[in-house]
């Protein structure tokens, strides 16, 4: 299968790697830790990708940039959360040390993307002319 337009993003991608972390890291927490800090965690890191993704297929530049701003604002709950973790020993030293990487990583290039909204022509946001008819009889 083909990566989207979303995918191929590099700022998409390390939000993935993340909530990734975050998922495996919750899944060994005992139910109550799951259902109360877990459950926000997991919703507010998975959000990352999830806006970026979907301010892409939005299809205008006002619409990605609102919702990349979602984005980062989800990336701050989620290093809320994970503070509130840490602070009361669900998480460890090792996990930190995997996720803090990505987490300083992250945030600039959020920015980053953020800022490259609208300067640089998206192929995501090109009305693309009729494909050849080798591509419509090929597929």
């Amino acid at each position: 299968m083909e990566r989207t337009n979303f995918e191929k993003l590099e700022v998409y991608q390390l939000a993935e790697r993340l909530s990734e972390h975050i998922w495996q890291m919750v899944q060994r927490w005992d139910y109550f830790a799951k259902s109360t800090i877990g459950s926000q965690i997991v919703r507010s890191s998975d959000s990352i990708g999830a806006n970026i993704a979907e301010g892409l297929g939005r299809g205008t530049v006002n619409d990605n940039k609102r919702f990349v701003r979602i984005a980062r604002g989800s990336l701050n709950e989620t290093k809320h959360w994970l503070k509130k973790s840490y602070k009361r020993k669900l998480v460890s030293d090792n996990e930190v040390a995997i996720m803090k990487p990505l987490l300083i990583e992250l945030s600039p290039r959020l920015n980053a993307y953020l800022n490259s909204i609208g300067r640089i022509k998206s192929t995501a946001n090109t009305v693309k002319t009729k494909p050849p008819a080798e591509k419509i009889f090929n597929q």
